[in-house]
């Protein structure tokens, strides 16, 4: 596998039924209002939203996700991604007593010059960098589920 490739599995459990984190996690556009690390989103079409991303690491990366599945009573989602990174996300939804289990797998080729150029000596300070993004959104996306609606 190529230094530049990656492949991430991330599990979260959030206290919060099914339906309400698939409805969250489709909404792309609400992303930076609970996930820090997602500075912008700007919708492209019915299937396709850009995003601009930054983690710990002194830049940011530009995604385009297009829509490959959205199946909400399978609780399947799956994006195909482009641009700084290439390749797939998806996530996959369990019910659990007293909440959801989100395992989500992501399999990427990194494609922005300053990831390919460091990618054989920094690879390890990435998987830490993209750990840390996924633990903020894992903390954000359980405050945004457990906010009381505005009345």
């Amino acid at each position: 596998m190529p230094l530049n490739s990656y492949q991430f599995r991330t599990t979260w459990s959030l206290p919060s039924p099914a339906d309400a984190v698939f409805a969250a996690l489709v909404d792309l556009a609400r992303y930076p209002e609970w996930w820090p690390d997602i500075r912008s989103v700007t919708q492209v079409d019915d299937d396709t939203a850009e995003l601009v991303c930054r983690a710990s690491l002194p830049f940011a990366l530009r995604l385009r996700m297009t829509r490959v599945e959205e199946n909400r009573p399978g609780g399947r989602v799956a994006v195909a991604l482009s641009g700084d990174l290439e390749g797939m996300l998806s996530g996959r939804l369990e019910p659990r007593p007293g909440g959801t289990r989100l395992a989500i797998r992501q399999r990427v080729v990194a494609h922005k010059p300053v990831l390919r150029r460091l990618s054989p000596v920094a690879h390890p300070v990435f998987r830490i960098n993209h750990a840390l993004m996924m633990r903020r959104g894992l903390r954000g996306l359980r405050t945004h589920l457990t906010r009381p609606e505005p009345a």
